[in-house]
């Protein structure tokens, strides 16, 4: 099961009542934009967040994968997918809760901009931990009551939860997605475990419960293929792992260490790290320890440019 986000604006309620997703086969200039040929991704039991004007108000069921089609009602041709729509008694304003929203969203395709506005195009993916958290927040307004006056009326909102189809969607998806999720990060951690020889190749750490499995290239960023790859990350000491989570530290393609400014040097030894450090990186190692350099590594190239140029 995977999830999405469509955006849909003027369109949602003509796709709502008719229950479907839709978009045309090509546009003017006779391409196919990638958010309308990701249509071909939707498969039956797949679940979608609807996103109109700001806010989620739906979430819906694919029970029919995309086929090539007709429009109801008119004669275009376009892709197009059956689902079951359960709106939202109270929407979720993405922008009040961006904060929370922003740092699981992947650097490509995703469907909000830095100002949590949403983008333009159709269909987006919707990694796991972002649909947990759209999902935690979903639940929070429509199911709990908060505040202190409503703690009364509490016992009648769990009875009508407990007989509500959003609920229930939502309490499966939240299921299979951790599913999912556990066993993914399980074999990762495994296959990691074997492949760096049950210790920290930094330090040399060999105890299981201080060692951390890391991704070079996130979970949020991940295809499904990557995030099972054992090439796509280090195994690392709790202390290596979070100084590499955060970006304080990172890798050449051939596995030289590198460390942010923001560690001085005098402070290499309090952190376990060696300035001429290098990890036994492979070939298959490469485009992930560089992915990791290039986009989560902190040093600021824009800012050694600059310093540059000043220095001129």
């Amino acid at each position: 099961m995977n999830s999405f986000i469509v955006m849909q604006g003027e369109t949602y309620h003509e796709e709502r009542n008719a229950g479907i997703l839709w978009t045309p086969r090509i546009d003017k200039s006779g391409m196919v934009p990638h958010s309308w040929k990701r249509m071909h991704e939707l498969k039956e039991g797949d679940h979608v967040f609807h996103y109109v004007k700001g806010q989620i108000v739906a979430i819906s069921l694919i029970t029919q994968g995309c086929k090539n089609g007709i429009i109801p009602g008119g004669t275009e041709e376009v892709f197009i997918a059956q689902a079951i729509y359960h709106e939202l008694d109270f929407p979720l304003a993405v922008r009040d809760y961006f904060d929370a929203i922003e740092p699981l969203l992947p650097l490509k395709y995703s469907p909000f901009q830095e100002d949590a506005s949403g983008n333009s195009g159709y269909l987006y993916p919707c990694n796991e931990e972002l649909a947990m958290k759209l999902l935690e927040v979903i639940t929070s307004l429509n199911f709990f009551a908060v505040e202190e006056e409503q703690l009364e009326l509490a016992i009648e909102v769990v009875k009508r939860s407990t007989h509500n189809p959003l609920m229930t969607m939502i309490s499966e998806m939240e299921m299979e997605i951790k599913e999912k999720m556990r066993r993914s990060k399980k074999q990762f951690s495994k296959s990691l475990m074997q492949l760096w020889h049950n210790e920290c190749p930094l330090c040399g750490i060999d105890i299981d419960a201080a060692l951390a499995a890391s991704y070079a290239k996130p979970w949020k960023d991940s295809t499904d293929a990557e995030r099972l790859d054992p090439h796509n990350g280090i195994l690392l000491c709790a202390n290596h792992a979070a100084l590499y989570t955060a970006g304080l530290i990172a890798f050449t393609g051939g596995g030289q260490l590198h460390i942010a400014s923001r560690i001085p040097e005098a402070q290499y030894a309090v952190y376990g790290l060696k300035k001429a450090a290098k990890v036994p990186a492979t070939l298959e190692h490469a485009p992930y320890f560089r992915w990791h350099k290039r986009n989560i590594y902190i040093e600021p190239k824009k800012l050694k440019l600059a310093k540059t140029v000043e220095e001129r």
